[in-house]
């Protein structure tokens, strides 16, 4: 059984691991440098400078993180009362959610996608894809419009964005101290201390790999538990865990079906483009087994089971650990579970999260 205090728990466990491990790397890079180089700085200087410049990445990107979300989404913003239907909805759930109502965009395209950014609960956008309102049905987008609000009152878009800055900062020294190593370790500076400067660099390097493989590794667990927890926030929250199943059994088809390059952003999205190629490519090779009524054809009802049936998948067990979101198989079946305790007991608000 999970809660918000589990999900505020793991939230805080893998920041505080992954911080951990960085200032660990930061305090070994910064000794390699004080020590590899003519520099006559303490090793308290040098690390207090090499920390003090990741932070100051890490407020940069939070800072500048939403413009270049729009301006790579080409969103455009909606003017009040361009689309009635969608801005009351948002502002019915968005106060049944207990979160500030989010500035409405629309993306131009054709695949059913939505996502939620900013950098505060008071500045949050909602940007849904004009495939999102073109082939779902309006329980389907309400339930999708429940996801979001949910990464919203989990602050999910906030506490992402500083998180993965730090692999992000680890592989950019994994690329620096290669070149440089490979680079010094051709000749010998007149303070390489027998040549062992290149190879702390080098040293250096692998070090830093290894931090950036084991914090993506949390930042990735993390971004998939909060998927699941945003699930279980809009089941709860639109009383219709069946409206978003539905939603995610269409959207993952409907990506599927694109021939567009992934986004760079797609982290954000409610189903990663990416992801659900592969999953309905599985799928597809299997199409005899999953066509109950041998039309040829995948309806969505023999689509969802599928997804379901996938469960037993090798593939997804392994790729899992890499994707930013969960199977979808794996939300399917909490969300059915969420629905069968609704059925059963009742709308349980108090136990919100009790299924994941």
């Amino acid at each position: 059984m999970a809660s918000l205090s589990q999900l505020k728990g793991t939230m805080l466990t893998t920041i505080l691991i992954t911080l951990v491990i960085f200032v660990a790397f930061i305090a070994v890079l910064s000794y390699f440098f004080s020590y590899a180089t003519d520099l006559s700085l303490s090793l308290e200087a040098t690390l207090i400078g090499a920390f003090g410049l990741a932070l100051f990445f890490m407020l940069i990107q939070f800072l500048i993180s939403p413009y270049i979300v729009a301006a790579t989404t080409h969103l455009r913003y909606l003017k009040p009362g361009e689309n009635p239907w969608l801005e009351g909805v948002v502002s019915k759930l968005a106060n049944a959610a207990g979160v500030k109502q989010p500035r409405l965009a629309i993306v131009p395209d054709p695949t059913p996608n939505a996502f939620v950014f900013g950098n505060s609960t008071n500045n949050m956008t909602l940007a849904v894809n004009e495939g999102l309102l073109r082939q779902l049905n309006e329980a389907e987008v309400q339930g999708v419009i429940g996801h979001e609000l949910g990464h919203i009152r989990h602050k999910d878009s906030i506490v992402m964005t500083f998180l993965s800055a730090i692999p992000l900062i680890a592989y950019m020294i994994v690329q620096m101290a290669f070149r440089v190593g490979i680079y010094t370790g051709g000749g010998r500076s007149r303070n390489d201390r027998g040549g062992g400067g290149a190879a702390l660099i080098l040293a250096a390097g692998v070090i830093a790999l290894i931090v950036y493989f084991v914090s993506q590794l949390l930042v990735l667990r993390l971004s998939r538990l909060r998927e699941h927890f945003a699930d279980a926030f809009s089941a709860y929250l639109t009383s219709s865990p069946r409206s978003l199943e539905s939603a995610l059994t269409r959207i993952t088809y409907g990506l599927s079906l694109s021939p567009k390059e992934t986004h760079g952003a797609r982290a954000l999205y409610i189903s990663d483009p990416a992801l659900a190629k592969d999953e309905v490519q599985e799928i597809v090779q299997q199409k005899s087994k999953y066509d109950l009524d041998r039309d040829g054809v995948l309806d969505e009802h023999e689509l969802e089971l599928a997804m379901q049936q996938e469960v037993r998948s090798k593939w997804s067990s392994v790729n899992e650990m890499f994707s930013t979101h969960p199977p979808t198989y794996k939300r399917l079946l909490l969300l059915k579970q969420i629905d069968q305790e609704i059925s059963s007991r009742g709308l349980q608000t108090t136990n919100i999260y009790g299924r994941i």
